[in-house]
């Protein structure tokens, strides 16, 4: 064993070491305005009791506590089912070797437990992880749910699957190029228990980027079938209004992304109203890199200050921001976040499931997602439900999360304001409730507790 191999198996043993298990905790909120998740505007007057991580009952009367329940009064707040992201690549999971290097560098754990802290810290109680070392959130995951670690419920791809030289075929993707011959990398795969499947279906040749192979969509239909057939949905990175459609024809379950390229068609946001296909909206990272350069001083806002850095925001501000502003990409993104926004706004307006996603890795940029589709038009009240149970509809586990109602994952978030008013709001934060536990927002691993 080299020195370096050794080094990184001791590292694992630290990052994986066994916590007692966080254990959920029985619950009543008194007299709250309840937003449900359903895209309604609050309710005043309600009652909400948690026994063992389940709401146990919603009602307009006074409850009687559970047995040895903590109790949090709600008057003048507003309680909100625990919000979502639902396209990350979570940060500190190992890449391709950097040139000149045998052996890639570590997943780095502590990085991630950071930004899982974030999320948390900002409300944010269910992820999805569309592509990334296995070995890194795969274990993750493991420890979330076992209660081994404080963090927002981790749902996972692993390594994605697509063909050879397109887009995300870097360390940890499963690359297929023929069938039947694939089943074997495939069932390898799905041997680690992905939650969902992550494809891409993307030639490039648009904007800045060069063209790359793409995965044939029969080939495509073979694989979401092979995956569908043992229970597990999949997912899609598409960005044109064609390619979207022949995953969806293909058999696909729901879009990673919005149509970017272009405007789309009205038959297109008919469609995606009449198939009810989830997409998610994945507008900020577009919109991040001209942020960046011209409003630096979002990074000042209290929600980015207390989960990031000083160092890597200072870094942001300047290497960063002078690497973006020297960006083509930059720039093309700057103008196709806006066509990008009024798609996402015609397919909401058609009928069609929105659901919230970054693409990036932080709860602010998951707040930001928030407010680009309130900038878009859609209204708070609709944009809650995006970023709550559309969540759960996305995971095809909407009978055990995303709303407040009997028999559902007590997963909440206590407000000092109304998000259907501003969805702005949703970062009023008093209390976030993971399983029915409180979460000591004081005792997470980030600048704000330091």
């Amino acid at each position: 064993m080299t020195l370096r191999s050794a080094l990184r198996s001791a590292a694992l043993l630290i990052a994986f070491a066994v916590f007692p298990p966080l254990k959920a905790q029985n619950l009543l909120i008194e007299n709250v305005s309840l937003l449900d998740g359903a895209g309604g505007p609050a309710v005043a007057g309600m009652w909400v009791a948690v026994e063992d991580g389940r709401i146990s009952a919603v009602d307009n009367a006074p409850l009687e506590a559970p047995d040895g329940a903590a109790i949090l009064s709600g008057e003048g707040r507003y309680l909100m089912p625990g919000m979502v992201d639902m396209h990350i690549h979570l940060r500190g999971g190992a890449r391709a070797a950097p040139e000149g290097l045998q052996e890639p560098p570590s997943p780095n754990f502590d990085e991630g437990l950071q930004a899982l802290h974030g999320y948390l810290y900002s409300g944010i109680t269910m992820l999805y992880d569309a592509g990334n070392d296995p070995d890194f959130i795969l274990k993750l995951r493991e420890q979330e749910r076992a209660g081994e670690i404080e963090s927002p419920r981790i749902f996972a791809t692993g390594g994605i699957v697509t063909y050879p030289g397109s887009h995300g075929s870097s360390a940890g993707a499963t690359l297929v190029d023929d069938w039947p011959e694939a089943k074997p990398l495939l069932d390898a795969h799905i041997a680690r228990k992905p939650d969902v499947l992550k494809l891409t279906y993307e030639e490039r040749g648009w904007g800045s980027r060069p063209t790359i192979p793409r995965l044939p969509a029969d080939l495509m239909q073979l694989i979401v079938e092979h995956y569908n057939d043992r229970g597990i949905r999949t997912t899609v990175h598409t960005s044109s209004e064609l390619r979207a459609r022949q995953a969806i024809f293909a058999g696909i379950d729901t879009l990673a992304h919005p149509v970017i390229q272009g405007p789309i068609t009205e038959e297109f946001a008919r469609l995606m109203g009449a198939k009810r296909i989830p997409m998610v909206t994945t507008l900020t990272i577009g919109e991040n890199y001209s942020r960046l350069v011209e409003q630096p001083e979002y990074l000042d806002q209290p929600l980015y200050q207390a989960t990031i850095d000083p160092g890597e925001i200072d870094k942001l501000k300047t290497g960063t921001r002078a690497e973006y502003e020297a960006r083509p990409w930059t720039w093309w993104m700057k103008v196709m976040t806006g066509i990008a926004q009024e798609n996402v706004r015609m397919i909401h307006d058609a009928g069609g499931i929105l659901v919230a996603g970054s693409d990036q890795t932080s709860g602010p940029a998951a707040h930001r997602e928030l407010e680009l589709l309130q900038d878009a038009g859609i209204a708070p009240a609709d944009i809650i439900r995006i970023a709550t149970l559309n969540g759960a509809v996305f995971l095809g586990l909407e009978n055990e999360f995303g709303s407040i109602e009997p028999g559902k994952r007590a997963d909440m978030v206590l407000l000092d304001a109304n998000p259907a008013e501003d969805i702005n709001n949703a970062k009023a934060i008093v209390e976030v409730i993971k399983g029915g536990r409180i979460i000591d927002r004081s005792r997470l691993n980030l600048p704000v507790n330091r």
